[in-house]
């Protein structure tokens, strides 16, 4: 036998759960935010920032989108047993521990981007959506800056 909920206990739930995706987004800061590519008309880059978990739950950055690229990926530099430094993709996505900071810095964690959809100019504004495993989505605006 189905049952189903009537209309009014799915919009209670509906509310319910929105608001609980809401107080755990607003539990995570992005800062200190930007966006770097090697050149004006280069087509790879990457999104620099530090992700600060105010709740009290563990979170796990999961996935990042932004239209300014046709492919974008969690990534780390790590450096290869000949010396080397190589990018790999992170699939497990990045941790940020309750009350705690993570920080995707140049030469480590970072949000690798290929593809890019347009010239970008020092100053020039990308849209990110960044999936959180707990929190959900956070939209940000990250800065191109050439002097980072």
């Amino acid at each position: 036998m189905r049952t189903s909920l009537p209309a009014p206990a799915l919009l209670a739930f509906g509310l319910i759960f929105g608001a609980s995706q809401a107080a755990n987004a607003a539990e995570i800061e992005i800062r200190d935010a930007y966006v770097r590519t090697a050149s004006p008309v280069a087509k790879s880059g990457a999104a620099f920032m530090v992700i600060e978990n105010h709740g009290t739950v563990d979170d796990r950055l999961i996935a990042a989108s932004t239209d300014g690229a046709a492919i974008s990926e969690l990534h780390t530099s790590r450096q290869t047993d000949t010396g080397m430094m190589q990018m790999l993709p992170v699939t497990e996505g990045f941790a940020i521990s309750a009350g705690t900071t993570r920080a995707l810095a140049r030469g480590g964690d970072h949000i690798m981007l290929m593809g890019l959809t347009s010239t970008l100019k020092d100053g020039d504004i990308v849209h990110f959506t960044l999936q959180f495993e707990k929190a959900g989505l956070v939209e940000v605006d990250l800065p191109l800056d050439m002097a980072r």
